[in-house]
């Protein structure tokens, strides 16, 4: 099985980094991928569990967009909680 050639983790929250390869038009191209992953432990079972979404570059500046929006909305909008 192929390793990912960089790994980051914080807390339950884990990215690896993969280099792919793929031929167009009789060319190999490399390419780098993103396997973002948070883990937990079911309550009941006691066993770990997880949740992987892959992603290309292009995906990265956007999510990272998406989140900050939500995370303004969500510390700006704690009335109530």
């Amino acid at each position: 099985m192929d390793r990912p050639i960089k790994r980051f983790r914080a807390g339950n929250i884990d990215a690896a980094v993969w280099l792919n390869a793929r031929d167009v038009d009789g060319t190999r191209v490399e390419f780098k991928t993103v396997t973002l992953k948070r883990s937990w432990r079911d309550k009941d079972s006691g066993d770990w569990r997880d949740e992987r979404i892959n992603l290309r570059r292009s995906d990265i500046q956007k999510i990272m967009l998406v989140l900050s929006e939500v995370q303004k909305d969500l510390f700006l909008n704690q009335e109530g909680e």
